[in-house]
């Protein structure tokens, strides 16, 4: 009777707690299978555009909006299955706009999902960008100048790091204010691994800057974006035909270890490019289809043609495409350049390699077709000779004909080893968001540039003058799905420069705290890490961590330990110290210039009197261990002085356990009430 009284109670306590609904995340894909933020639907004022729903959806509303303008509602003319046909208003201002769909299964929006051009350009100027190999994970590379590099100790104390979400954002912010780009173009490898939705999520959040200034993008997917899960539920289709006026844009999937695209694929874009005879196409593909040309890696291949000349144009071409030594897909690579020569492909895009080619095929008939390879703009992982962080403009005219401007007056030719702009490589963008507001750094080398620029911040925050230092206007601001955009026209000159904005005057220094050093017993001349967490309420914009060794000062580089540019979780690595006193300081600066540091005293360091504050931190630790975890609850107290002090190390950012709101739930109150009979049943 009782075990049935304390079962009784626990189901009436738990019928009691109020349980908020948890709605599934909708994804774009889920609703809609075009457009799509990396495939838009592109349309004049007053033209209509095709949706395609997924199965099962009743789209309700369907309405686009821009940080200025908008929202405005589309009108649905047309509903066939799941083929939707919506009008564009008539007096619409051209820019690209999110998407914003309404349906029976949730509501969405889609960043770029409609551009709207006023008149469709006659000279297509495409800022190329590739393998951007956004990652949630601890990947990093390192800049110095013109010179990148694996690892710090290869580009000196002064170095960089430089995440991939930074690179990538820093590459599509430049091409969204640069006047002499139409469209952004990413030709695959949008991420470093296809099942990281987080990182994703990242690579969205810096389309979104881009886009929300106006300027559209579309993407193809690569190799490391297979199996496409989370490439299609977030950036778009595999595979596509977009029309920008007179040229036609074709986007391939390549796959991932085939390396190349199927038959099935050649005969679709063979059927787009029949329907199509007036357009001049242009293809996106991430796997380059050049291995080499008669001039070398770049250069140009002329006077062939795929019917009469195979047998020596075969060599030239890439084993990705030709598959390998064997030869395993001779016929799909005969095929494809049958059909460049056939349809007059003006210009095939692509990255993969890592490295910049530049290849012209030049047919029997006199028609130029290029092929251009772009080296990655936000991976690592690359030759160091010879190489950067880089990406490219691409004009191509309503003739088919094409420049690649600026290249020849750096390089003195356009089929050199580097064939690409120095960007993001000495154009670094790093923006952060706190509670409080957002600020973002510039390190500008490589030349002034003005334009239209797009910082998220919190609701209410205005434009803190005496942080920004560079010349802005701001343009308007509004919230779209769950972000505040504010909008402004800026000029970036050479330098390190700044953009802040707040809700309030900013006195308050950022938190700073050591974690823990790897190896924790350090020793003399071997090198180390240092973990540590630094915040603040509107972003950290410097930090790093020094190492004093009998009042000498020696200075290292932080380097996020996740891909997420407002991670509160940094590492240095030192090189060795040469000496088993010393004290490691890890600093951080906002962007206010309100700086606080913390200390960990290694050995017995001389003491020395500093100027600058630092924090004392002493920590109280117990340790309670269960069959399957083990839980370290941590008290802390602080208190500032003018000397260096000792810091005891706290426990790891992976092991620190913190109390989350709303976790104690029904399943604690029905474990809480079942207490009673649990106590009997030892008892017994």
């Amino acid at each position: 009777m009782k075990k049935a009284m304390a079962l009784i109670l626990a189901l009436m306590m738990f019928s009691l707690v109020q349980v908020n609904p948890v709605r599934a995340e909708i994804f774009p894909s889920d609703v809609l299978k075009f457009p799509a933020t990396g495939s838009p639907a592109i349309a004049k004022p007053g033209e209509t555009i095709m949706v395609q729903t997924v199965e099962g959806v009743e789209i309700t509303k369907l309405s686009i909006v821009s940080i200025l303008d908008g929202p405005y509602d589309l009108e649905i003319i047309k509903k066939d299955g799941n083929t939707i046909v919506a009008r564009i208003p008539s007096d619409i201002p051209a820019g690209s706009y999110f998407l914003q769909v309404e349906s029976n299964k949730g509501d969405a929006v889609i960043p770029n999902g409609v551009v709207v051009y006023d008149e469709y350009p006659k000279v297509l100027r495409i800022w190329h960008v590739s393998d951007l190999h956004v990652t949630s994970g601890s990947k990093v590379g390192y800049v110095s100048g013109e010179k990148f590099c694996r690892s710090l100790d290869k580009c000196g104390e002064n170095a960089i790091p430089l995440k991939s979400y930074f690179a990538t954002d820093s590459a599509l912010t430049y091409g969204a204010m640069s006047s002499d780009v139409d469209l952004i173009v990413a030709t695959g490898d949008v991420v470093d691994t296809a099942g990281d939705i987080g990182g994703y999520k990242l690579l969205v959040d810096t389309i979104e800057n881009a886009v929300a200034t106006g300027k559209p993008v579309i993407f193809v997917k690569g190799n490391h974006d297979d199996p496409p899960n989370y490439y299609t539920k977030l950036i778009g289709l595999t595979d596509f035909n977009i029309t920008i006026g007179k040229f036609l844009i074709i986007g391939l999937d390549s796959h991932g270890d085939q390396a190349h695209p199927d038959m099935s694929q050649l005969e679709w874009m063979e059927s787009v490019l029949e329907a199509n005879p007036d357009k001049i196409p242009i293809i996106l593909v991430h796997h380059p289809y050049w291995y080499k040309t008669p001039e070398g890696r770049s250069g140009r291949i002329e006077g062939y043609s795929v019917a009469d000349d195979w047998d020596t144009i075969a060599p030239w071409v890439s084993y990705y495409w030709i598959g390998g030594p064997e030869r395993t897909s001779e016929e799909i690579a005969k095929r494809f350049l049958e059909d460049v020569e056939k349809y007059n492909i003006k210009l095939v895009l692509s990255g993969h390699v890592h490295a910049d080619y530049v290849q012209v095929y030049k047919d029997k008939n006199g028609n130029e077709h290029w092929f251009v390879t772009s080296t990655t703009t936000g991976a690592p992982d690359k030759r160091e000779e010879d190489n950067w962080y880089g990406s490219r403009i691409v004009e191509i005219d309503e003739n088919g004909n094409v420049k690649l401007p600026y290249i020849e007056d750096m390089f003195g030719t356009i089929f050199g080893p580097l064939s690409s702009l120095p960007v993001p490589q000495e154009f670094i963008v790093f923006r952060k968001t706190g509670e409080d507001g957002s600020g973002v750094k510039f390190i500008n080398e490589y030349k002034e540039i003005s334009g239209k620029f797009v910082l998220v911040a919190p609701e209410g925050a205005k434009v803190d003058e005496d942080a920004t230092d560079i010349d802005y206007k701001l343009l308007g601001e509004r919230t779209i799905g769950d972000k505040h955009y504010m909008l402004f026209e800026i000029t970036v000159p050479l330098g390190e420069h700044q953009l802040v904005v707040s809700k309030a005057p900013d006195n308050q220094e950022p938190a700073v705290k050591i974690a823990y050093t790897s190896p924790s017993k350090i020793k003399a001349g071997k090198p180390f890490k240092v973990y540590y967490k630094a915040s603040d309420n509107i972003g950290v914009k410097d930090t790093y961590v020094e190492i004093i060794v009998n009042g000498e000062v020696k200075k290292y580089a932080a380097i996020p330990t996740k891909g997420d540019p407002n991670s509160d979780y940094f590492f240095a690595q030192v090189d060795g110290v040469d000496s088993e006193d010393f004290i490691i300081r890890a600093v951080a600066i906002d962007f206010n210039g309100n700086k606080a540091t913390a200390e960990k005293v290694i050995g017995s360091p001389q003491t020395t009197t500093t100027s600058s504050t630092t924090t004392t931190t002493t920590t109280t630790s117990s340790t309670t261990t269960t069959s399957s975890t083990t839980t370290t609850t941590t008290t802390t107290t602080t208190t500032t002085t003018t000397s260096t002090t000792s810091t005891t190390t706290s426990p790891s950012p992976s092991t620190t356990t913190t109390e989350e709101k709303g976790t104690c739930g029904p399943a604690a109150i029905v474990a809480l009430a079942l207490v009673p009979l649990l106590m009997r049943r030892k008892r017994e």
